[in-house]
C-alpha cells in the first residue's frame, strides 16, 4: 500500500508529477509505453479495448484494453511527417520515403532490379521571376555580388527578399503557389504529348509501348515559392517489371521535358487580378541518374535528398507551421448564435484569424505573401481555392510528396510490413509463453472501439520522453562517428 508523498516543497509540476509515477506500481509500464514511442513529441491518448480471436473456435488469441495501463490510457505516435512539429515521427516517414524511391530506382520491395537500367532523369523545375531579389548567385565557386551591391552570406536573412517590395507581384506569386500542383499534373500530360511528337508517334502508340512513371517532392525556396524535384523513369506497358523498348532513351527523355516545361500553362481570369497565366520559369534541369553507382547522381543520392525535403513544410522560407484560422469560427469571423443569427467571433473578434498577421514573427516579405493569400481567399473567384486555409503555407495547395502508381511500393505497404513484423514478435512471445501458435490456415477476427481523449504527454511523462530523445540521439550520432571511423581514407 503506498503512502501519500508530501510534495509540496518540489516546486517544479514536471518533477513533482514524474515523482508521483515513480512512486506507482506501474513505473516500468509507463516508461516502456514512452520509450516504444520513441520520442514522439505529440502522442495520440485513446482509451478502448481491442480483442483478436480464432474465428472458428472464438478462443481469444490477444487482446488488450487501456484501463489496464497504469495511466488508464494507451498512447501512441502522431504519426507527423513535419519535422518542425515531431522529429521522431518525421525521421520514420522520411525513411519510408527514401526506400519508396530507392526502390523506384534500384528495385526491391517487390519492384524489379532491372528498373536501375532504365532510362532515369532527375528533373527540377522552378517558379518564374515575380520580381528582382536578394540572391548569392555563383559563377565556377566565386560567389557574385547582388544587384543591391553587396555579397551576401550564406545565412544572410535578405536572401530571398524583393529589392523593391513596392514593385514585386506578390499576387502572382501567391496564385502561381496556389496553382504549382494543378501545373504539374498538366506537364505530366504535355511530357507524353511532348514524347510522342518526338519519337513520330500517336499518343495511343506510345502508351501501348511506353510508360512514364515519376515520385516528386515539392521544396519552397527563400522567396517564398515552391519548386519541384522529381524522378522520371521510362518503363514498358507493364510497368516497372517491363523494360522501356530500346528506341526510348535518356537523351529523348531530357528533350521531352523541355518542350513540355515550354508548353504547359495554366490561365486563370479575375475581375480583381485580371488574367493571369501560370507557367514555369526559365530555369530548370534535367540531370541523368547514374545506374550502380557509377555517376555522381546515384539512386542512394537522389532518394535521400528527395526523402529530406518530403519532412519540412514551408519553414525554409522563414514562414509559420501552423494554420492561421479561427478554429470557433473556421475563418469566417462569425458564429450563429442560439437564434441562428451571425454573433461576431469572440475568439477572433471578426477577423477569422487565429493570430494576428502583423504579430506574426516572421519576415516582411512573408507577411506579405500571408496577408495577399488572405485577401485573395476571400475574393469570389477564388473562393474554390480556400487560399485563406493555406496562407500560413503561402498559398500552396498541393501534396508535398506524390508519385505515380506504377513508379514503386507504397508507404501504406511498408507499414503493412512493420504491422506484420510487430504480429510475428507478438507470436514469439506467446510461443515463449507455452501458449499454442496460431496455424496458417486460421482465420482470426479483431474487434475493437477506440475513443480519442487528447493529444501530449503529462508533465511527469514529458520529463521521460525527453531522456528517451536524448538517448536516441546520443545512439544516432555514435553510429554516425562509428560509420565515419569504418569509411577508408581518401
Amino acid at each position: 500500500m503506498h503512502r501519500p508523498l508530501d510534495l509540496s516543497h518540489v516546486i517544479s509540476p514536471s518533477l513533482r508529477d514524474l515523482v508521483e509515477l515513480a512512486n506507482n506500481h506501474g513505473f516500468d509500464r509507463v516508461t516502456e509505453q514512452i520509450r516504444n514511442l520513441r520520442g514522439c513529441t505529440s502522442p495520440i491518448n485513446l482509451q478502448g479495448w481491442s480483442t483478436t480471436a480464432d474465428r472458428t473456435t472464438g478462443e481469444v488469441i490477444r487482446s488488450y484494453r487501456s484501463e489496464d495501463e497504469p495511466s488508464g490510457r494507451l498512447l501512441t505516435t502522431c504519426g507527423n511527417r513535419r519535422a518542425s512539429r515531431c522529429p521522431a515521427c518525421s525521421r520514420l516517414y522520411a525513411a519510408d520515403t527514401y526506400h519508396l524511391i530507392k526502390a523506384g530506382l534500384s528495385g526491391g520491395k517487390q519492384v524489379a532490379e532491372s528498373v536501375r537500367h532504365h532510362p532515369r532523369a532527375f528533373v527540377t523545375l522552378t517558379a518564374p521571376s515575380f520580381g528582382p531579389v536578394h540572391n548569392r548567385e555563383t559563377d565556377n565557386g566565386t560567389t557574385r555580388r547582388c544587384r543591391c551591391g553587396t555579397h551576401h552570406t550564406e545565412n544572410d536573412p535578405v536572401l530571398g527578399t524583393p529589392l523593391n517590395p513596392a514593385t514585386y507581384d506578390y499576387t502572382g506569386a501567391v496564385l502561381w503557389n496556389a496553382h504549382a500542383g494543378a501545373l504539374w499534373a498538366r506537364f505530366t500530360t504535355y511530357l507524353r504529348r511532348a514524347l510522342a511528337e518526338l519519337l513520330m508517334t500517336t499518343q495511343s502508340a506510345l502508351n501501348a509501348a511506353l510508360r512514364l512513371s515519376f515520385a516528386k517532392v515539392a521544396e519552397y525556396q527563400k522567396r517564398g515559392l515552391v519548386h519541384f524535384h522529381a524522378v522520371i523513369r521510362f518503363d514498358g506497358p507493364d510497368g516497372h517489371s517491363s523494360r522501356p523498348p530500346s528506341w526510348a532513351t535518356f537523351q529523348d527523355l531530357r528533350v521531352a521535358v523541355g518542350m513540355a516545361v515550354k508548353r504547359t500553362r495554366l490561365t486563370i481570369e479575375s475581375d480583381a487580378v485580371g488574367e493571369r497565366v501560370i507557367a514555369w520559369g526559365k530555369r530548370f534541369k534535367v540531370d541523368r541518374i547514374a545506374a550502380l553507382a557509377d555517376g555522381e547522381l546515384t539512386d542512394a543520392k537522389v532518394a535521400g535528398y528527395i526523402a529530406k525535403y518530403a519532412t519540412k513544410n514551408a519553414e525554409g522560407a522563414g514562414t509559420v507551421d501552423r494554420t492561421l484560422v479561427c478554429r470557433p469560427c473556421s475563418g469566417r469571423g462569425y458564429v450563429r448564435g442560439p437564434d441562428r443569427f451571425h454573433d461576431l467571433c469572440a475568439d477572433c473578434e471578426g477577423t477569422g484569424q487565429a493570430e494576428r498577421l502583423a504579430s506574426l514573427p516572421v519576415q516582411q516579405h512573408v507577411r506579405q505573401m500571408i496577408r495577399t493569400a488572405w485577401a485573395l481567399g476571400h475574393l469570389p473567384e477564388f473562393a474554390d481555392l480556400k487560399l485563406w486555409k493555406w496562407a500560413h503555407i503561402l498559398g500552396f495547395r498541393g501534396h508535398f510528396s506524390s508519385k505515380s502508381r506504377a513508379y514503386s511500393t507504397t508507404l501504406g505497404a511498408l507499414r503493412d510490413v512493420r504491422r506484420a513484423w510487430r504480429l510475428a514478435q507478438a507470436e514469439a512471445a506467446r510461443a515463449r509463453a507455452g501458449l499454442p501458435a496460431t496455424g496458417d490456415n486460421t482465420t482470426l477476427v479483431t474487434d475493437s472501439s477506440w475513443t480519442y481523449l487528447s493529444s501530449g504527454y503529462r508533465p511527469g511523462e514529458e520529463l521521460l520522453a525527453a531522456q528517451t530523445r536524448h538517448e536516441i540521439e546520443h545512439q544516432r550520432r555514435f553510429r554516425h562517428e562509428e560509420g565515419d571511423l569504418c569509411l577508408p581514407p581518401s
